[in-house]
């Protein structure tokens, strides 16, 4: 009997130790930091305005103790690697990253981890192995859009592709979907490349640019932030509107929605929404309370058609860009793959 008890008693203990350790920890008292490397255009304003309003809410609610972000004032990888160790060496608990190189800053990374810093990292993604990554499709988003073009324009023709920040992974990964897409519909043809940084007025003097030396252009493929600008620089060329491909910035969508109202004009949209940061902020406080998560996280990109385009601009701030903002069971949802 009495060997009986004991072992019950042993059982017992044993249970309530793994309960114990199956229980989540508290992040109240935890600080998660954003390192944001670039803020000149209206999605990176649109992401910094999604992280402020759902961590501010975390943080009144008792979640976190603080999320501030951190931007540097230039896209050098030199100078976010410097903020990372400023980040270290203030003692966060977890670095939500949007880098501006997928190597360059695995140094800094690296040593962040080995502090025992959680790092995340989001759309600008880093390839250091102790890094977590939520990664979008951005070679997907470029060869979607060639096609759209090819259902829309089945005999091809010229094609010109606005890129967006030279140097930046995501403009590599666009710009080889969208090449990818043409080798997949060799009816398109690329007759010219251009900068426009994500950026309206940057893409609108690109394209003003470099028009009087192309042929007749029946499409445009984007990144994001030029789409208005190219309309704008062929309306200013006397030239005919060719298709466009938009980047769900609020002045695109109204310049679409003008244009349809009027003639009837189509295309489609696509972009990453801005409101990732706050995925990656949520699963980073999902592994400071000790969940299991995978490395590597996919997002889809969102894409607005003919027919969703009343909708999604009506709930577009003048000025932003069409976004999604991400709840904790959202980040779970993910987490778990549903």
């Amino acid at each position: 009997m009495l060997k009986k008890t004991l072992l019950s008693a042993l059982v017992l203990a044993v249970g309530i130790t793994l309960i114990a350790n199956l229980a989540t920890a508290d992040t109240s008292g935890k600080r998660i930091a954003l390192s944001n490397n670039y803020a000149g255009n209206s999605w990176r304003q649109a992401m910094l305005k999604s992280w402020d309003k759902v961590t501010g809410a975390a943080v009144k609610d008792g979640v976190v103790a603080e999320a501030p972000a951190f931007t540097t004032a230039e896209n050098q990888v030199t100078e976010q690697a410097a903020q990372i160790q400023n980040l270290i060496l203030q003692g966060y608990d977890a670095i939500v990253l949007n880098a501006a190189s997928p190597e360059g800053l695995n140094g800094a990374v690296k040593q962040a981890c080995d502090a025992g810093i959680v790092v995340v990292s989001f759309d600008g993604i880093v390839t250091e192995p102790c890094a977590y990554r939520i990664a979008v499709d951005f070679k997907g988003m470029g060869a979607v859009q060639l096609d759209y073009l090819a259902g829309r324009l089945p005999k091809g023709g010229n094609v010109l592709e606005i890129r967006g920040l030279a140097g930046v992974f995501v403009d590599d990964a666009i710009s080889a979907g969208i090449h990818s897409g043409v080798a997949k519909h060799p009816q398109f043809k690329i007759v010219g490349s251009v900068h426009g940084d994500w950026a309206q007025a940057v893409a609108q003097k690109a394209v003003a640019g470099i028009l009087p030396s192309l042929p007749e252009i029946k499409a445009v493929v984007t990144q994001g932030g030029d789409g208005y600008g190219a309309a704008q620089a062929f309306s200013a060329a006397g030239r005919p509107t060719p298709l466009i491909i938009m980047g769900n910035r609020h002045d695109e969508l109204t310049w679409w929605q003008e244009q349809k109202n009027t003639n009837g004009y189509e295309t489609m949209s696509v972009s990453i929404a801005p409101g990732v940061s706050t995925l990656a902020f949520w699963v980073a406080q999902m592994i400071l309370e000790g969940a299991e998560v995978s490395r590597d996280l996919t997002v889809p990109f969102l894409q607005i058609n003919q027919d969703t385009l009343e909708a999604s601009l009506a709930n577009t701030e003048p000025g932003g860009v069409a976004n999604v903002e991400y709840s904790l069971n959202d980040a779970k949802a993910v987490v778990s793959g549903k």
